[in-house]
């Protein structure tokens, strides 16, 4: 019997097509964004997915499950944001707290931004594991960057895992270094026969910044502030917004990302298809979990619970 996972905040299915590839059941997937329900519907019919706000459901459906894993909002935590943490209304962590006490997981996982990991958010980390502790847990944060999983983009996210005191958790190694986006996109920016996608690939031979979808109060189709987007034209890459195609054979200039080489540099499989409008899809893409790294944990998450 295949072990199981709750999955909060799925989001466009980064995390959940990692813990589906390490062989995980989803028993259910939990997100409140219609366009991203709909994404996982239309490419996993079969799974268990529920347009809900997590602060709003009674978890003790799921007791004792063995796993509760999620992608909590970034805003509260990001650089790019005012890092207004348990001030900030999308901060969900006190929810997950809920979530864990009602269903007592075996395991929790736990993924945001780096800058949770920062010295102005110690005191609010601890809280969290002191909560975990009452509960029975011993907690661990770790950074981890998808570039050393074999993505084509530097993207550093932290990780909490939480598991039963006395049980240990031996995090992912890395097993190198990821592609470049001319090697990984070359074939994309040619599939409309532009003359120039071989040169440009040689040039933009190293990884990608850290893709940026926004939040539903903020961001739009385009790659973020106005350093990403000096950091994406040193890659021959227009970041001022999201192309409907690839460049046409007399293309000339910096040519954009089309929301499918996007969702490739997320290191989804390219028939992985996105519901919404191209501001929608793209920001599915952009806040998701790399699907490379999350296969990573969710192998680790699998070693514990055999070992």
């Amino acid at each position: 019997m295949a072990f199981s996972v709750l999955e909060l905040c799925a989001g466009a299915g980064g995390q959940a097509l990692g813990f589906e590839s390490a062989g995980f059941h989803h028993a259910a997937l939990i997100d409140n964004d219609a366009h991203a329900c709909a994404t996982l519907r239309m490419n996993r019919p079969y799974w268990n997915v529920i347009e809900a706000d997590i602060r709003r459901f009674d978890a003790e459906y799921w007791r004792e499950i063995d796993v509760v894993a999620g992608g909590l909002p970034c805003p509260p935590f990001s650089v790019a944001g005012k890092q207004n943490g348990a001030e900030d209304e999308r901060d969900l962590f006190p929810t997950l707290l809920n979530i864990v006490r009602a269903a007592k997981p075996r395991i929790v996982i736990v993924e945001n931004v780096r800058g949770l990991l920062m010295r102005r958010f110690e005191e609010y980390r601890n809280s969290i594991v002191a909560s975990l502790s009452s509960m029975g847990y011993e907690s661990s944060w770790q950074l981890l960057d998808a570039l050393d999983f074999g993505a084509p983009q530097k993207r550093t996210r932290s990780f909490l895992v939480a598991v039963p005191k006395g049980v240990s958790f031996v995090w992912p190694v890395p097993n190198g270094n990821g592609a470049t986006v001319g090697t990984v996109l070359h074939d994309l920016m040619a599939e409309a026969g532009w003359r120039g996608s071989t040169r440009w690939a040689e040039e933009a031979n190293h990884p990608a910044p850290t893709l940026v979808g926004g939040s539903k109060k903020h961001g739009g189709p385009d790659l973020g502030p106005t350093r990403a987007r000096a950091e994406w034209a040193k890659l021959g890459v227009d970041g001022l917004g999201i192309a409907d195609g690839p460049p046409s054979a007399n293309f000339e200039g910096k040519p954009r990302l089309t929301v499918r080489m996007a969702a490739r540099l997320q290191t989804f499989p390219d028939d992985w298809r996105l519901a919404g409008s191209k501001t929608q899809s793209y920001r599915q893409v952009g806040n998701a979990l790399t699907v490379n790294l999350a296969e990573a944990m969710a192998k680790a998450v699998m070693r514990c619970l055999t070992s």
